[in-house]
C-alpha cells in the first residue's frame, strides 16, 4: 500500500472514530500533498516525495514548538506537539547516528571528497541517498565532521 493511500484510510479511520485532533492533523498533511501536485502539475505517486513533505511539516512542527515555548504559549506547544507524534508516524525508520556517519564517509571515500570546499558536493550527493532515512541536520553534521579531517 502507498503511503498516500495509507494517509487516506487513516483520515477515514480518524473520521469513524471521531479523533478530531488526529483528524485536522492527517486533513493538513492532506492539503499540503495537494498543494503541491496542483502547483507543480503533477501526481504524486511515490512515496519519497511524500516523506519529504511530511519532513517539510515535522521541520516546521518543531521550530513552531520551539518558538511558543520560548514565548510562553505551553498550550499551543503542546497542540504542535501532538500534530508532530500523528506525522511522524508517516515517516520510515530513521537511521541510527552510526549508520548515518557510515553512510557519508562511504560517500566522502566514493568522490573523493577532501576539506570543506567539496561540501556542497557531498551533501548534494547524501541528500539523493539519505533523503527519507536520515535527518537531514544530522546528515550535514557528518558530513562536517566527515570533511574536517
Amino acid at each position: 500500500m502507498s503511503l498516500k493511500t495509507q494517509i487516506t484510510d487513516d483520515m477515514k479511520a480518524a473520521m469513524r472514530a471521531k479523533d478530531s485532533a488526529r483528524l485536522s492533523t492527517i486533513r493538513l498533511l492532506q492539503a499540503a500533498i495537494k498543494q503541491r501536485e496542483v502547483d507543480e502539475r503533477i501526481t504524486l505517486e511515490d512515496d519519497a516525495a511524500i516523506v519529504a513533505i511530511v519532513d517539510k511539516l515535522i521541520k516546521q512542527r518543531k521550530d513552531s514548538i520551539t518558538a511558543f515555548e520560548g514565548a510562553g504559549r505551553q498550550d499551543l506547544a503542546d497542540q504542535e506537539k501532538a500534530e508532530l507524534q500523528v506525522l511522524q508516524a508517516y515517516l520510515p525508520a530513521r537511521m541510527s547516528e552510526a549508520e548515518v556517519q557510515q553512510a557519508v564517509q562511504a560517500i566522502v571515500a566514493e568522490l573523493g571528497a577532501a576539506g570543506p570546499g567539496d561540501m556542497g558536493k557531498v551533501m548534494g550527493a547524501a541528500k539523493t541517498r539519505l533523503a527519507g532515512k536520515a535527518e537531514m541536520g544530522q546528515v550535514s553534521a557528518a558530513v562536517k565532521a566527515a570533511l574536517a579531517r
